[in-house]
């Protein structure tokens, strides 16, 4: 496969690179309005709500900013017992991606990269909260990015210049 590289590099062709050049912290807010009676033993395991949003902002040629927010809620009937968001960023690095494919590469790729930072800090957060910690099960993002295509809510939008 080495060789397969020097061949193409050679050939003026660089291999594929996504390189996470920052990641950060933008926001984080924890929400328990009913403690400390939120935080006693139920008979009932509390409905969770998770949503996903991502965005992506060109920063020069080959870096984006990539924007992860994730929001959760647990309630109990009508009663709520956490509200969690976390808005999570990253810059990376793009180089030698076809522009037809450069698109669905920072608007899946991206995110799935800083997905596992955004998770660790909602587990925390939670756990740190008086509740078991929240792990979030792993998101598909190739299927959020295909949906928000689906929607009109074209990619091509949310890639924005800054």
């Amino acid at each position: 496969m080495a060789d397969e590289n020097q061949g193409a590099e050679a050939a003026g062709e660089l291999p594929p690179q996504l390189n996470i050049l920052a990641q950060y912290l933008k926001d984080l807010s924890f929400e328990n309005p009913g403690a400390p009676s939120t935080l006693q033993p139920r008979n009932e395991p509390p409905k969770i709500e998770i949503g996903v949003n991502v965005d992506a902002h060109k920063k020069s040629e080959t870096d984006y900013e990539i924007d992860l927010k994730i929001e959760s809620r647990g309630t109990i009937g009508k009663e709520v017992l956490f509200n969690v968001e976390v808005h999570y960023g990253g810059i990376i690095r793009v180089q030698n991606i076809p522009d037809e494919h450069l698109q669905p590469v920072v608007m899946i790729e991206g995110p799935r990269m800083l997905f596992p930072f955004a998770r660790q800090i909602i587990a925390e957060a939670t756990r740190n909260g008086g509740f078991p910690p929240l792990l979030i099960d792993p998101i598909d993002f190739a299927a959020l990015f295909r949906q928000k295509v689906m929607e009109g809510q074209n990619a091509p939008a949310s890639m924005t210049k800054n």
